[in-house]
Parts: C-alpha cells; structure tokens; sequence
C-alpha cells in the first residue's frame, strides 16, 4: 500500500470575480522512502498542493473534492484535533522561507525541543539529545552552539538546515518541501539536495520536493510530476521525464535551461504566461502559448496512460 494516495484533489478560491480552481483533479501516489517532485512556472499549483496536503489553505480557499489517503486514512475526513496530532510528527513541511517558520525570539534548540514536547513524552536530557541529533543529520557544525543562537544569527543556509531539521527532528513517514533551497546559493542547494535524498534513502521517509527548477529534480527524484494551470499535466519516471518528456510544456521547461551547448547565447524562453485561473482558455490551458497547437486541442485532454507514463496532451512528442 502507498503511504499517500492523492485522488482527485481539487481546491479552489471563491472570490469577488468568480471561482478559481487552483487545483483541478490532481491525482499521484507516493512510497515510502520515494522522492516525489513536483515541477512548474509559478502559478501553476505546486504551492496549493503542499498546502493541500497539509490542510493549511485558509478562506478564500477549499478543498472541495478529492481524497488524500494517508497510511490507509482519509485525511480530507480529519478532525483538527487528528491534524494537530500528525502535523509536525508524522508529515511535516519545510517552507521556502525560513524567517516565515522559524520563531525570531527563540533560539533555535528551544524551537526544536517544542516540536518534539508537543507530540512526545521525554525528559530533558532525551529531548535536548533529539534536537542534537537533528542538527548533526542536517549538516550544522557545532550543533551545541547552534542550539543556543537565535535565527537572525545565523547564515540563511543555516536557517534553512535548522528549518529541515525542525521537520525531521521527530521522525516524520511524510515531508513536503515546498521550494527550500531557492534563495540558497548553488553549493549550498546541493549540500542540502544530497541530505535530504540520503535522509529518505535512509530512515524511509517519503518527500515532496516542490520547485520551479526541472534540473533541480533530475538528480533527486525518483518520479516527477508537472504542473500547469492547476493540472499535473505529465507524470513519470523523472530519467524518462528528462530524457524523453511527451508534453510540450515539459519540453519548453527542459529547452529553458542553460547548458554547455547554449553558452554564450540567449537562452529560450517559453512564449506568453501562465493564465490567470478565472479566465483559463478553453480546453488545453498551455494550447495559446503553444507551438503544437491544433483545433482539437480547444477540447480539454484527458489524462492518457502507458505504462509508468501519462500525460494530458492531444498531440504529444514523438
């Protein structure tokens, strides 16, 4: 059995010009141990979907369909005393800002001993012993220092460590990271990339790792989903996504990055923008900015299957 089983999902905002649908019938499965990424422009979802997961979308926003079945639970069904219990024990998020979950006037153990006090019954001692091994898994040197300093103290990298480590601390079968390493610099970035794959190797914690970057997932991820308007409009195997993606809008975000044989010259771009989801064009959201494009595709395209790949696309790449 999967540990998480996402059927359907859809979540939308009601606002003052219409209903947005931010998510529109989002559906993958997530093993234990597996890295999920999920990639796209902003706009695209992948915030929502974390926030989803976590039942943290507050009003205008509601999660309106769908199911989110974790460990054989339906969590679209879950009391908020059931999410209190799981939040920060056994699925945990680390957002893309540290400053925005770490508590500025705390230091940095004391924040890491409360999550473990709020969901564990240990003494000091086991507790402060916890928060130490959390530190040294994430990378920190002098972890005993780093305890007693406040955020602001410290190196962005290091905000960002101490903030995966506030998400590890207790063990967790399930994390979303939702773009943590975008304001980091790129040693940094792969410091952490590569801590937190040997983390899901090692203990089989399952992670979602959101971001905008498709090289980002390459060397991460076992499966890939991408995002467009709402929809995860690709699915597979990411080696089979890199080397051989079916939709063109995984192709465009693929051509968009740098590489050895573009050096020196412009880099391409995917033309237009993501639609704004209250005026999302008939049928295919990406068929406007797309070069493919036919009569057919004002209809909307199912999801197509074969194999371990599917994808929503009419005319898809060879």
């Amino acid at each position: 059995m999967a540990l998480l089983e996402v059927k359907n999902l859809v979540t939308e905002f009601h606002t003052e010009g219409g209903v947005a649908r931010a998510l529109d019938n989002v559906s993958f499965t997530l093993e234990r141990g597996k890295v999920l990424g999920i990639v796209g422009e902003s706009g695209s979802g992948k915030s929502v979907t974390a926030f989803s997961l976590m039942n943290l979308v507050d009003k205008p926003g509601l999660i309106s369909g769908g199911e989110i079945m974790f460990n054989g639970e339906n969590l679209r069904t879950a009391s908020v005393k059931r999410w209190s219990q799981l939040r920060g024990d056994r699925i945990a998020m680390v957002f893309q800002d540290p400053m925005m979950s770490l508590n500025p006037v705390m230091r940095v153990g004391a924040q890491l001993a409360e999550t473990v006090a709020i969901h564990r019954k240990a003494s000091r001692l086991e507790v402060e012993q916890q928060v130490l091994e959390a530190l040294k898994r994430v990378g920190i040197p002098a972890p005993a220092e780093r305890m007693k300093a406040y955020p602001h103290e410290l190196s962005g990298g290091m905000r960002q460590r101490v903030a995966i480590a506030n998400a590890i601390i207790n063990k967790p079968d399930l994390i979303i990271a939702d773009e943590p390493t975008t304001a980091l610099d790129v040693t940094i970035q792969a410091q952490i990339l590569y801590e937190m794959k040997h983390l899901a190797r090692e203990s089989g914690t399952a992670l979602i790792w959101i971001t905008h970057d498709i090289s980002v997932v390459k060397d991460l991820a076992d499966e890939v989903c991408v995002m467009y308007a709402g929809r995860i409009i690709e699915r597979g195997p990411v080696a089979q996504i890199i080397n051989h993606p079916l939709h063109p809008y995984t192709r465009g975000l693929i051509d968009s990055l740098p590489h050895a044989e573009n050096h020196g010259k412009r880099l391409y771009s995917i033309p237009g923008a993501t639609p704004p989801l209250l005026s999302l064009p008939p049928g295919c959201s990406f068929a406007p900015r797309c070069s493919r494009a036919k009569p057919g595709c004002g209809m909307t395209p199912p999801v197509f299957r074969a194999e371990s790949r599917e994808h929503r696309c009419f005319f898809p790449l060879a």
